[in-house]
């Protein structure tokens, strides 16, 4: 029987993560839950690795808030408030929120990969590349 209270539930294994998301430079996205894969209607979830040495492209996730859990590696999160570089330095257990339309960026100063799990208030990987995490980024207008 399958309807609002009896709908079933989903089970994606780690080995089935799919690349076939939105991609930022110098990190590797990968989705687990989402309208596409499950049928999510509120929400989207993943991965994402960054390589040692490397920082990501500067980017935000648009409307949706953003859940982040450290995994494992160290990555440091930067964004700006004003005009000062903020940087967040984590561990594994970690938690970061990442407010709709927050530029920010990715960096892992670390040997070994930094992987963080993600979970947005949207049902799809919403992610907007920018060419700088000091330009003005623009809400859309209603």
């Amino acid at each position: 029987m399958t309807d609002h209270w009896h709908r079933p539930l989903r089970h994606i294994k780690g080995s089935e993560l799919s690349g076939d998301t939105t991609q930022t430079s110098g990190m590797r996205r990968l989705e687990a839950l989402s309208g596409k894969t499950v049928g999510s209607e509120k929400m989207w979830m993943g991965e994402t690795h960054v390589g040692p040495a490397t920082n990501s492209g500067d980017h935000h996730h648009g409307e949706a808030e953003t859940a982040i859990y450290v995994k494992s590696g160290h990555p440091v999160f930067v964004f700006a408030d004003g005009g000062e570089e903020i940087r967040l330095e984590t561990g594994p257990g970690d938690y970061i929120f990442v407010p709709p339309y927050a530029p920010h960026r990715e960096e892992n100063p670390g040997d070994e990969d930094a992987v963080v799990i993600i979970a947005r208030s949207s049902q799809e990987g919403i992610v907007v590349n920018l060419p700088s995490l000091w330009a003005p980024v623009e809400k859309p207008t209603e």
